[in-house]
C-alpha cells in the first residue's frame, strides 16, 4: 500500500464524536512511552503527523488520521504510567474501553509492545481485555533497532511462551518494527491493505 495523504481529522474524549464516515479504522495503543506516535509518523511517512514527546502519557484523546481517503488510523492514549492525576486517567481509560466496546467502524487493534523489555503484566492484562471483548487485534513490537536479530527472536519466543500460558491458543499475528530503520512498514500496510479488501468486498460499511 502506498501512503497518498494523511489527513489529521478530529480529536476527542467521546465516541459519539468520533467521524461518521462508513470506513475501517485501525485503533494504535500501548503503553506510555513505548514509541506509538513514532511508529504511526512512519507509516504514514509524515513526519509530524503525529505529536512525539519526551514526556510520557502526552495523547490524551481519540484521534482520527484519513489515510487514502478510504480508511481512519486512530491514535489511542497509552495506558499505564501516564504524569495526569488519577482522576484524569480513570476518564481517558474510560473512553478507551468505551471505543472498544462501542465503535462499529473498528476492524483492528494494535497492540504496541517494546521488544526490549520482558512481558509486562499491564500488556497482558490489556490483550486479555482484547481477546474477553471480541476484539480483532495484532501486536506490533516496536525499537527492534534497539536490540539484536537474535534477542528478537528470543523476546517474540518468550512472550509467546507467556501467552501460550495464559491460555491463548496460539500467539497472535505479530509484526517486529523499527521507526527507526522503516522496519516492518510495508508488511504492516500490506496486512492493512488486505484487511480494507475483505471489508469492502463484503460491504461491512
Amino acid at each position: 500500500m502506498k501512503i497518498n495523504t494523511a489527513e489529521f481529522i478530529i480529536s476527542n474524549s467521546e465516541v459519539s464524536k468520533c467521524p461518521k464516515d462508513p470506513l475501517p479504522e485501525y485503533a494504535f495503543i500501548g503503553r506510555s512511552n513505548v514509541g506509538k506516535s513514532s511508529l504511526i509518523n512512519m507509516l504514514t511517512n509524515h513526519k509530524n503527523l503525529a505529536k512525539t514527546s519526551g514526556r510520557p502519557g502526552k495523547t490524551q484523546l481519540i484521534n482520527h488520521f484519513k489515510i487514502n481517503n478510504n480508511w481512519f488510523l486512530v491514535d489511542l492514549p497509552g495506558y499505564g504510567y501516564a504524569r495526569v492525576s488519577k482522576k484524569t486517567k480513570e476518564v481517558f481509560q474510560k473512553f478507551i474501553t468505551d471505543y472498544f466496546e462501542t465503535r462499529e467502524q473498528l476492524v483492528c487493534a494494535f497492540v504496541l509492545i517494546d521488544i526490549r523489555l520482558e512481558a509486562q503484566k499491564i500488556d497482558l492484562e490489556f490483550i486479555t481485555y482484547l481477546g474477553v471483548t471480541e476484539v480483532p487485534f495484532c501486536i506490533v513490537f516496536t525499537k527492534a533497532d534497539k536490540i539484536s536479530k537474535g534477542k528478537i527472536d528470543q523476546q517474540v519466543a518468550a512472550y509467546r511462551k507467556q501467552l501460550l500460558a495464559n491460555n491463548w491458543e496460539e500467539m497472535p499475528q505479530y509484526f517486529v518494527t523499527s521507526s527507526t530503520e522503516g522496519n516492518g512498514r510495508e508488511q504492516l500496510l500490506e496486512f492493512i491493505d488486505g484487511v480494507n479488501d475483505e471489508v469492502f468486498k463484503n460491504n461491512e460499511f
